[in-house]
């Protein structure tokens, strides 16, 4: 299977298909490389929620913002609790939890928008990044999936919203992103409980010992999104714990790391150096 997210600079991934069928689209998903940060948040950290220093953390984003073309100005953040809360976005909202954390959407682990100017970002070290695109509309979103948020259905509650507005689910593209793999991800009979209750006939699990799992959360993610109507699903190669040169990893860094960036956006239909 071919790679989804391609290499675009240092500091991060695209998913390119996606940009190329429209160019008013910025889509991706950072790297740990090319920031200011000192270790153990080194070097690229984007989230204000670890202990970084604050003022890294936010010349670390000013650094992606000149990459991607999108000022922080425009950029939406969140604090993120591991629940199935999505807000839809506006003009009105751009700027919050963009350079602090302050400010960001309370007790939120995903956005969608379908208005220009707006750049959606939620912050990893291994748990799920899901996008969503619905071309036709002009939607896009993410979530944030880790084992809570995923067993809560939050891929399912994206797709219930767009239903909702009108878009049928066999109009929405899904991607799975970086996140770590089954077999860095071992997990208990807690956990593996209360997947049963959600995987259906998929089982993105298996037994390496007594009491003890290997848990793929793409896999299950893919299982909810099918689940919920989508057919056009593409996976992610990358695992966060293997791939330790590019990116941050919660479970390999023993808790203490920085945290990685998906951000999807529309641009403005006319940028300065257009007019």
């Amino acid at each position: 299977m071919n790679e989804i997210f391609v290499k675009k600079a240092e500091r991060y991934y695209s998913i390119a298909d996606w940009e190329k069928s429209n160019n008013m689209l910025v889509v991706g998903f950072t790297t740990k490389n090319g920031g200011c940060s000192e270790a153990p948040f080194h070097s690229l950290n984007m989230g204000y929620h670890v202990g970084d220093d604050e003022k890294c953390v936010t010349k670390n984003r000013q650094l992606l913002a000149q990459d991607i073309g999108m000022p922080l100005t425009e950029w939406v953040g969140a604090e993120q609790t591991h629940r199935s809360n999505i807000m839809k976005i506006t003009a009105a909202d751009k700027g919050r939890g963009a350079a602090d954390y302050v400010s960001a959407f309370r007790d939120t682990d995903g956005f969608y928008t379908n208005e220009p100017g707006i750049l959606l970002t939620l912050c990893y070290a291994d748990c799920v990044p899901i996008y969503f695109y619905a071309p036709s509309a002009g939607y896009i979103g993410m979530v944030h999936a880790g084992w809570k948020g995923t067993v809560a259905k939050i891929a399912a509650e994206m797709i219930e919203k767009w239903q909702a507005e009108g878009i049928s689910p066999k109009d929405i593209k899904a991607v799975i992103g970086p996140s770590i793999c089954g077999g860095c991800y071992i997990v208990d009979d807690r956990i593996i409980d209360q997947v049963k209750l959600v995987c259906g006939e998929s089982q993105p699990y298996h037994e390496v010992s007594e009491g003890q799992y290997e848990l793929d959360l793409k896999q299950l993610n893919q299982s909810i999104l099918q689940g919920a109507g989508v057919t056009d699903i593409a996976v992610t190669n990358f695992c966060t714990s293997c791939v330790d040169k590019d990116f941050f990893s919660h479970r390999r860094d023993k808790g203490k790391t920085g945290r990685l960036m998906s951000f999807i956006g529309w641009k403005e239909a006319f940028t300065q150096s257009e007019s």
